[in-house]
């Protein structure tokens, strides 16, 4: 098999041609364009549609499906009416650290907008996930997650009132819920996580401020202080476009 020499490790095989040479052509007007968006630099203004369908002769709908798979994989975003190279994918790492702090490691400023903060007897669902008591008080805490302003996720956490109870008066939504337990004295043992990739529901979509066939990352995790008991059941949206997920395997 031919292997381009300038191949960069992880790309697609032979860039994504097909064993039979038959390369549909927006996809070779988008390797064009992904080829444009890397010598622009982040920020930069892609051209207009019709630019772009005269510089490779091809009709502006075969330019307008190569911009949409480019916006889909997060290599680049709208803005007003134009469209501009975005920035690199947001790298969160698979293990019981925060979203502070995962953010924070690549010097981006984290932040959450609360959605709200509520509490409700604990159902049938939650428990037998968690172990939590069928009935007892639950906090349920969404919060928009954010990069630099930038919103790029949604999460939901479900918390026992017992074990937080001061948690609608003395925590700041903006703040890290990690955080807020270690000062509460309450340590993580372990955890149980799952991933999919899913579509927002248009509620959701609203919230993350990104079109409801956007893919999304979604995270499930139950997670136990170090006695093993029940501590949070959390259930987080990350834009498909703007995160990616790391971990270390040993063996």
């Amino acid at each position: 098999m031919d292997y381009p020499n300038d191949q960069a490790p992880g790309a697609p095989v032979r860039s994504g041609i097909p064993e039979h040479g038959r390369v549909p052509k927006y996809y070779a007007v988008k390797a064009r364009i992904d080829r444009l968006v890397g010598a622009l630099g982040e920020g930069r203004a892609i051209p207009t549609e019709r630019d772009l369908a005269e510089r490779y002769e091809v009709a502006r709908e075969t330019v307008r499906q190569a911009l949409r798979e480019l916006v889909l994989e997060g290599k680049l975003r709208r803005q007003g009416r134009g469209t501009v190279v975005a920035g690199p994918k947001l790298a969160q790492p698979l293990s019981l650290a925060s979203y502070t702090e995962g953010v924070r490691r690549q010097g981006r400023t984290p932040g959450r907008a609360l959605v709200t903060l509520d509490r409700f007897p604990c159902p049938d669902v939650l428990a037998a996930e968690t172990g939590l008591t069928r009935g007892e008080p639950v906090w349920h805490l969404e919060r928009v997650l954010l990069a630099d302003d930038e919103r790029v996720g949604l999460e939901s956490t479900y918390v026992a009132v017992a074990r937080i109870p001061d948690l609608d008066t003395a925590f700041d939504p903006d703040s890290s819920f990690y955080a807020h337990l270690a000062e509460q004295g309450i340590a993580f043992g372990d955890a149980d996580e799952r991933i999919e990739t899913v579509l927002a529901t248009p509620r959701e979509a609203l919230l993350i401020g990104t079109p409801p066939a956007l893919p999304m990352l979604l995270i499930h995790r139950v997670s136990r202080d170090t006695g093993g008991r029940p501590l949070e059941r959390v259930r987080t949206l990350y834009r498909g476009d703007r995160f990616s997920f790391t971990t270390h395997l040993r063996g």
